[in-house]
């Protein structure tokens, strides 16, 4: 992949170009070791998983584990979309492909690969797993989703303007993002807005609106190990333990579930205090996807 700034990469698969961040560890860890995905939630870039003391790939790197972020389409400088076509099952198509791609491009096809995602990416995720993906999906991580949005969350996203990019002005993000004040510390919520980007209208009415109609026919076909945490705190989600009970019930077919709610933390759970500990949570997950017994 052709380096563009520190640890910033852009490359073209096939007629698409992709973009997003990676870090490879100086020593990797002992043993089979995977190559995680990581797939941002919305009105965010790749960013997200790596701003400067709250970054999965830092973290990763540390661990001994190479990752790569990805712009989804419509963000960085990622092929985007369709315009009003930016759909979970659209996206999960394309990045279903493009991973491939890149995988085939990469000294290492046959790594096993371990998919993280936030929010919508999460939604993505699954669906990406739900395609049963011919290149060696190992399991997916995701946080920061559920089943369902308050009912007041429909209407709020319908009555954002009619173009096809929305930027959210940061109070609004600021208000939905994270959780309480003591929640979290400084530099947030500040600092998370270096990783800010417009998001497509579609988008967002897609994972209010479209996302509980699918929900259990894409967790019903998931076949491998899932990682999952929703936050107590998480707005724009219908919370509590009975909601991630079921969520858990819809994965009939994964091999194994590790759901939970956690405590005292916000939507994007990576930028508060609980963030680590999720981190921390998601690589153990990932290295013990990769190990021989568990494949």
């Amino acid at each position: 992949m052709p380096e563009l700034a520190a640890g910033i990469f852009a490359e073209r698969v096939g007629e698409w170009q992709v973009s997003g961040r990676r870090r490879s560890p100086d020593r990797p860890a002992a043993g089979d070791v995977p190559l995680i995905v990581a797939l941002h939630g919305g009105s965010y870039t790749s960013a997200y998983f790596d701003l400067p003391g709250f970054s999965l790939l830092d973290r990763a790197a540390t661990a001994g584990i190479p990752i790569l972020a990805l712009d989804r389409p419509c963000y960085g400088a990622t092929t985007p979309l369709p315009p009003g076509a930016e759909t979970i099952l659209a996206s999960a198509e394309r990045l279903d492909a493009m991973i491939g791609m890149l995988l085939a491009q990469s000294a290492e096809p046959a790594r096993p690969v371990v998919l993280v995602g936030h929010s919508i990416g999460a939604a993505i995720t699954l669906a990406i797993a739900a395609r049963q993906p011919s290149w060696p999906l190992a399991g997916v991580a995701i946080s920061g989703m559920c089943l369902a949005s308050p009912p007041e969350a429909g209407a709020a996203w319908a009555a954002l303007p009619a173009t096809v990019m929305i930027e959210l002005p940061p109070d609004l993000k600021d208000a939905v993002m994270f959780g309480p004040a003591h929640t979290f510390g400084a530099p947030m919520p500040g600092l998370s807005h270096a990783a800010d980007a417009p998001v497509p209208r579609a988008e967002l009415l897609d994972i209010v609106l479209g996302w509980p109609t699918i929900a259990a026919d894409i967790l019903g076909k998931v076949r491998v190990p899932v990682h999952y945490r929703l936050a107590q705190h998480d707005r724009l989600w219908i919370t509590n333990e009975g909601e991630v009970a079921r969520f858990a019930v819809m994965l009939s077919e994964a091999p194994a579930v590790d759901a939970g709610l956690l405590r005292d933390t916000g939507h994007c759970t990576d930028f508060h205090h609980a963030g680590p500990a999720l981190q921390t949570a998601q690589l153990e997950f990932a290295l013990s996807c990769a190990a021989p017994a568990d494949r």
